[in-house]
């Protein structure tokens, strides 16, 4: 019996040594399954969206609200720029889009009276018009009153020759007693009033060419006078202006007045969004200039880690699977996430492949017989993060769970 113990024993440990490097081997297997299964990295850190603030005008720092590592709410008050030159400058610009205004207003009731003229001109040319109408009239019944004059004339010529011729066939009969001296009477009567009566068809004829001539003086005159009034109201129509070159001007008061009022909404600076303010070494006084960042805001909307993660790997992560992320500073505290996005490339190892460079590819001559897979970042994005807890470039570990 003392003989076989040492077999026995001997057996045991050797059973032993099997079941362990057999369990060593099936571990190492789920481990090495798992791992293709489940993709893991402790090459991982924690990163935000961050922006550098800078005012988009200058001037003194008159009022800092905020200090180094603060969290500030959205819309919440940065800082102020003193706004004085701003404000004044505002001011400026609406005066000078009142001003602007007025000259319109002006020009407008300018305009007003510059067209009543045009229609009082027009009104004198139509009156012309109608004066010249007037005068052909007139002119037409001078003319025909000239010729009834002239008739008249005729007739009474004819009756005072036949009268005077009359008269002188009697007279002689007189001394022979042919004829009584009331007949003689009568015919130098009729003579005389035949005369007379010329006379004054002639001098009625001499005045209806007088008014005919008036008449055409009238009508010459009228003439005159519409083309008078064509010429004013040409030279009213010319002198009309337009709002033109002073509506053209709108634009540019109104573009004033909103980059006056932009800027002067810039002289107070606010948080887009829920931020922790960092890199903060500023103070009250300090002079803004435009454009230069003055301190770091870090959005705490949004956090994400960033592994690397092999190549041989990267099949197995596809967007929208869950991830587990643990940080350093909280190891036993898991944190939800959810894959955003796999990188598609990484710069280049230049002992690989070579540099990339202007001209002809630049390839390394030698081989390295040891090859590393190239690892790749997949960001992953926290669900629900805690605002306080995360910090950028924080070490962390990242799990990829599946869908």
């Amino acid at each position: 019996m003392e003989v076989e113990q040492p077999d026995t024993a001997s057996k045991t440990i050797r059973t032993l040594r099997i079941a362990i490097i057999s369990a060593a081997i099936a571990l190492g297997l789920i481990v090495v399954f798992q791992t293709n299964r489940q993709p893991r990295t402790d090459d991982a850190e924690v990163l935000a969206n961050f922006i550098g603030i800078a005012p988009q005008v200058e001037g003194p720092i008159v009022r800092l609200n905020v200090r180094d590592n603060q969290f500030v709410k959205k819309g919440e008050l940065l800082f102020e720029i003193d706004d004085r030159p701003y404000r004044y400058a505002l001011e400026r610009a609406q005066s000078e889009q009142a001003a602007l205004e007025g000259q319109i207003a002006d020009e407008r009731r300018t305009i007003a009276a510059q067209q009543s003229a045009v229609l009082v001109a027009e009104a004198n040319s139509k009156s012309a018009e109608a004066d010249i109408l007037r005068s052909q009239a007139a002119v037409e019944g001078a003319k025909a009153d000239v010729a009834t004059a002239a008739q008249g004339v005729n007739r009474a010529a004819a009756e005072w020759t036949y009268a005077n011729n009359n008269l002188h066939r009697i007279e002689p009969l007189l001394a022979r007693q042919f004829v009584t001296v009331d007949q003689v009477d009568q015919a130098k009567t009729l003579e005389v009033a035949k005369a007379e009566a010329l006379k004054q068809t002639r001098s009625e004829w001499e005045a209806s060419k007088a008014a005919l001539a008036s008449t055409l003086a009238q009508l010459d005159r009228a003439k005159a006078v519409v083309e008078q009034s064509k010429a004013q109201i040409a030279q009213a129509q010319h002198a009309v202006t337009t709002l033109e070159p002073l509506t053209t001007q709108r634009g540019a008061r109104l573009s004033a007045i909103q980059t006056a009022q932009y800027d002067l909404d810039n002289c107070k600076v606010y948080s887009p969004f829920d931020a922790v303010v960092t890199n903060l070494t500023i103070s009250e006084g300090m002079y803004a200039h435009k454009g230069a960042e003055i301190f770091t805001l870090i959005d705490t909307r949004t956090w994400w880690a960033v592994g690397n993660f092999r190549e041989t790997q990267l099949k197995q992560i596809k967007p929208g699977m869950r991830a587990d992320v643990y940080v350093l500073s909280r190891p036993t505290e898991l944190f939800t996430a959810v894959v955003d996005s796999v990188a598609f490339g990484v710069t280049p190892d230049p002992d690989v492949f070579g540099r990339l460079s202007p001209g002809l590819p630049d390839v390394q001559r030698s081989l390295n017989w040891v090859r590393l897979a190239s690892r790749y970042p997949v960001r992953v994005r926290v669900k629900d993060p805690p605002a306080d807890l995360f910090r950028i470039s924080e070490s962390a570990v990242v799990v990829i769970r599946g869908y």
